[in-house]
């Protein structure tokens, strides 16, 4: 965790700058509830019609909207070899579905453009990746049309038996919105790669980025440990518990006696391995950071381990899809034991009861939830808008953090330039409920002057 400076040595300039950035943000906050979004058009000087923002809702059922059912819950899944999905949204009219797997896919690019069709055709909105390894992704939409896209999805053999984890939403929160607002999915990290304006079909190298070709789970991969076998292995003394998440996510939460490998990227992780294990003949040591004094001595067996005397290895990630890689990755090194958690925390903290859990914290998500406890309720963490990293109650009482711009983790990371864009953007979806205006950032005048072109056009057409 990086530390903020003391509250006394800042000076008083400082603090009251701080404290008066905090009442705008109230202030804003406030001017932010009263603002109708469909009625932002009628703010603007006289803009052309076709260019007054379009919002698209997803389709809503008429009456009342029974309360969704728990996070996670009521979802099949079709089984590895399986025809398709089944989807139960309970009383919940929209549902979200993250899924990946992994499989020889070089054709990957032909499913893109008829996949794309299906989901603008049926309304489902989200981010697919597409890339030699297989498919990633996380949509939303009625049940109906999710099942009918992920039936349609492992209609091709090789991309059977998803692996998936299904969340409900509400239409509220699928309304578009535009990235930096107080009220929009996350578009980052390796488990959600998108925004929610509408689809996206990518086409990538890799589904979840380690940068090493090498490493293929459809040939290899560690042993897969149910949830309500996790606590016996990571408790045995000589299991090396390792977390294969970045430092913010860990931050705020992981299990007991988990080593923290302190990377920014998940890129950073097989570096980190061949350090760490001697692999490299390296001496350097764990980031003792958020690692209590358990950690310490695990991390002390694991220096002084042998290259060729590899320890037992237990690994976690969010949902399961980092860990794949991570495992795959292991045993190419010459691991011989290598475990990790099935379905990820996210399954851990769905079917272990709080009493018997070895979950400490929360659970970082790359979604509008930001982070979720155990029984995948909401989490208390808030997501600053500068970085895209969780913060607390706490973080957002520190004269660092301002709301939209900036918070104690990238305050000092941040040029005063890059702040004052920051803070342009907040008031710009303060004043007119999207960003960059209601010209959306591009030029009036170049805008004015395609709308007056278009104009004969549209009057020839006419007669």
């Amino acid at each position: 965790m990086l530390p903020s400076p003391p509250l006394a040595a800042l000076s008083k300039a400082a603090a009251a700058a701080a404290a008066a950035r905090r009442a705008a943000t109230v202030a804003a906050r406030s001017r932010r509830r009263l603002l109708v979004l469909p009625a932002v058009a009628s703010l603007v000087p006289g803009p052309p019609p076709a260019l007054c923002r379009r919002v698209r809702l997803m389709p809503q059922l008429e009456g009342p909207r029974a309360p969704p059912p728990p996070h996670g819950r009521g979802f099949a899944a079709a089984a590895a070899g399986g025809d398709g999905a089944t989807l139960d949204a309970g009383d919940s009219e929209l549902v979200v579905v993250s899924f990946y797997r992994f499989a020889d896919f070089p054709d990957h690019a032909e499913l893109r453009r008829p996949l794309k069709e299906l989901c603008e055709e049926l309304r489902v909105s989200g981010g697919i990746i597409l890339a030699p390894e297989g498919i990633n992704g996380s949509i939303c939409g009625t049940p109906e049309a999710v099942e009918k896209v992920l039936n349609f999805i492992q209609s091709d053999d090789r991309l059977k038996g998803l692996r998936m984890i299904q969340s409900p939403v509400t239409p509220e929160d699928e309304a578009i919105h535009h990235g930096h607002t107080s009220q929009s999915p996350v578009g980052a990290g390796e488990d959600a790669p998108f925004r929610w304006d509408h689809v996206r079909v990518k086409l990538k190298k890799e589904i979840v980025a380690l940068g090493d070709p090498g490493v293929m789970p459809t040939k290899t991969v560690g042993k897969y440990v149910k949830p309500k076998d996790w606590n016996a292995l990571i408790s045995d003394p000589d299991t090396v518990v390792i977390d294969v998440r970045n430092m913010y996510e860990i931050r705020i939460g992981k299990f007991k006696r988990a080593v923290d490998p302190c990377t920014n990227s998940f890129r950073e992780f097989p570096s980190w391995v061949d350090d760490q294990f001697q692999l490299a003949e390296s001496d350097s040591q764990l980031c003792s950071e958020n690692n209590d004094n358990t950690i310490g001595r695990q991390s002390e067996d694991v220096n002084s381990s042998k290259p060729k005397e590899l320890p037992r290895v237990a690994m976690y990630c969010t949902g399961g899809i980092r860990c794949e890689k991570a495992s795959s990755f292991l045993l190419s090194k010459g691991f011989k034991e290598v475990y990790h958690l099935e379905g990820g925390i996210l399954k851990y903290l769905e079917e272990i009861p709080k009493a018997e859990s070895l979950w400490e914290g929360e659970c970082f998500v790359f979604d509008k939830r930001v982070s979720v406890e155990h029984g995948l309720a909401q989490g208390t963490h808030k997501l600053c808008y500068g970085c895209k990293k969780p913060v607390s109650d706490e973080d957002m009482e520190s004269p660092e953090w301002e709301y939209g711009v900036s918070c104690p983790y990238c305050f000092a990371t941040k040029s005063e330039e890059e702040k004052e864009r920051a803070r342009a953007r907040q008031r710009q979806f303060e004043t007119w409920g999207v960003i960059g205006g209601p010209d959306k950032g591009r030029s009036p005048k170049r805008l004015e002057a395609n709308h007056t072109a278009e104009e004969p056009k549209q009057l020839s057409s006419s007669v």
